[in-house]
């Protein structure tokens, strides 16, 4: 892989992280309101994945979609205003956390619903496959999506069709606080697929240059009229389900074991208040060491040029925060302008 590329991943991870560490932060002071469910442990998936799709292909994600969002290209300004609920978000202030959108980046929405990003996704796909178009639909969808009728509904109809979509499982073990075998009689996620002829893998999702690789011989079978694919990516969050979630329901000795493939101190993923980057630091390496290791080890990157990413991030948040601050909240008449811009004519009662 080419270092340029590498360096470009681990520049995306370090943003993720930042991002999302300063996101909880905010969210602590007020400044962000509803549910906001964080991202760091996962954010192999998302720079894997998304660096092997083509700028012409469709994102469809879940409500745990700021990563995604980012990669895809999304500014960090409008990513944190629309956490802020301001104006100068990427949706007008009025998605929130769970609702990014960008249709310039064929990014088509987090989704709230679990399971939801199936239809719209095979929805997208049917119309790019009537006009026989190249471009690929990835569909994220976390472990607990895949007992949803809309599931199994979907699949069919993908394959039935061979339409172009990857579906993309990130497994990170609970749906949202149930443990993956408490609630699915079929713990391995991707064998659901061959019920419908769909290929499938599982792939170590705490491992960025796997899940690239994965991907991009998944997308080329997607792009050659050979129909679905399905990725399983096993990653693991270290936050509870979302900030209200302390996630005190996961054993320690759960934790411990994963220290053997993504080393994070028990601390980060039980402390009710979210931990510092100094104490991510001090916890050891996690799936964003693993490739900055990668990179160190093959003469990729110099600790300069480390340095030079990590003030480059820091920077590019904190200009987030500030713009997300100082930005409009929309007004009423912006509402009306959202709520009138598809309809022809209805009256609602």
């Amino acid at each position: 892989m080419e270092p340029d590329l590498l360096r470009k991943m681990l520049r995306d991870m370090l943003l993720a992280r930042a991002f999302e560490e300063r996101a909880a932060q905010e969210y602590s002071q007020g400044n962000i309101a509803g549910f906001l469910h964080l991202y760091p442990g996962e954010e192999a998936v998302a720079v894997g994945v998304l660096h092997a799709a083509e700028p012409a292909d469709y994102i469809v994600s879940t409500y745990r979609e700021h990563v995604h969002a980012l990669v895809r290209g999304i500014p960090a300004n409008a990513v944190m205003a629309e956490l802020f609920g301001k104006k100068t978000g990427c949706s007008g202030g009025m998605g929130g956390s769970m609702h990014l959108f960008d249709r310039e980046r064929r990014f088509m929405g987090g989704y709230a619903i679990v399971g939801e990003t199936f239809p719209v996704s095979i929805g997208i796909a049917y119309a790019v496959a009537l006009r026989e178009l190249p471009e690929a639909v990835i569909c994220f969808f976390g472990d607990g999506a895949v007992n949803q009728g809309t599931f199994h509904e979907s699949l069919n109809m993908a394959a039935l069709w061979k339409l172009p979509v990857l579906f993309v499982c990130e497994n990170n073990h609970y749906q949202i606080g149930t443990e993956i075998h408490r609630h699915s009689a079929v713990t391995e996620v991707h064998q659901r697929a061959g019920a419908y002829r769909i290929p499938a893998r599982k792939i170590d999702g705490m491992d960025v240059l796997a899940v690239h690789h994965a991907t991009q011989e998944a997308l080329v079978q997607v792009r050659s009229g050979n129909g679905p694919q399905f990725l399983e990516f096993e990653t693991y969050r270290f936050r509870g389900h979302s900030m209200a979630d302390p996630g005190s329901y996961r054993p320690k000795i759960e934790l411990q074991a994963f220290e053997n493939e993504d080393p994070v101190k028990v601390v980060i993923a039980e402390t009710v208040t979210y931990p510092s980057a100094g104490e991510i630091a001090a916890a050891g390496p996690d799936n964003i060491e693993h490739l900055k290791g990668h990179l160190d080890s093959n003469g990729h990157l110099s600790s300069q040029q480390l340095d030079a990413i990590r003030t480059e991030v820091a920077e590019v948040v904190e200009a987030a925060v500030r713009f997300a601050s100082e930005s409009p909240e929309p007004t009423l008449v912006d509402a009306e302008a959202a709520l009138n811009c598809n309809r022809h004519g209805e009256v609602l009662i």
